[in-house]
C-alpha cells in the first residue's frame, strides 16, 4: 500500500513560482502529477520514471514546470515557474505500480489529497 502527501502549494500571482512536494510511505515506481480545475476533468502534467530518468510533461507546462524525485528519500516534486492563471487547480501526486507509465489517469494506482495552487491575473 502507498500513501502520498502533497505539500507546497498556495496562492502566487501570474508569472511567479512555486514548488510541490509529495512524501511517500510504501514502494513507488512512476510517478506523476496531475492537476483538475473547477468543472474540469483531471488532467496530466508530468510524469517521470522509477529511475528518475526519462521526465515527461503536458504540451501546456512544458518549459515552465520540472518534475524530479529523490528516490532515497521518496519524495517527488514539481516544481512550478512563470505561473498563469489557466494553471489554477488541485494538483494531486500519482503513484503507479508500473517502472514506467503514461499520461493516463487509469495508470496510477495510487493517489493523494490533493494541493490547492491559485494563480491570480
Amino acid at each position: 500500500q502507498v500513501q502520498l502527501v502533497e505539500s507546497g502549494g498556495g496562492l502566487v500571482q501570474a508569472g511567479g513560482s512555486l514548488r510541490l512536494s509529495c512524501a511517500a510511505s510504501g514502494r513507488t515506481f512512476a510517478m506523476g502529477w496531475f492537476r483538475q480545475a473547477p468543472g474540469k476533468e483531471r488532467e496530466f502534467v508530468a510524469g517521470i520514471g522509477s529511475s528518475g530518468r526519462g521526465a515527461y510533461y503536458a504540451d501546456s507546462v512544458k518549459g515552465r514546470f520540472t518534475i524530479s524525485r529523490d528516490n532515497a528519500k521518496n519524495t517527488v516534486s514539481l516544481q512550478m515557474t512563470s505561473l498563469r492563471p489557466e494553471d489554477t487547480a488541485v494538483y494531486y501526486c500519482a503513484a503507479s505500480g508500473f517502472v514506467n507509465a503514461g499520461p493516463g489517469v487509469n495508470e496510477y494506482g495510487y493517489w493523494g489529497q490533493g494541493t490547492q495552487v491559485t494563480v491570480s491575473s
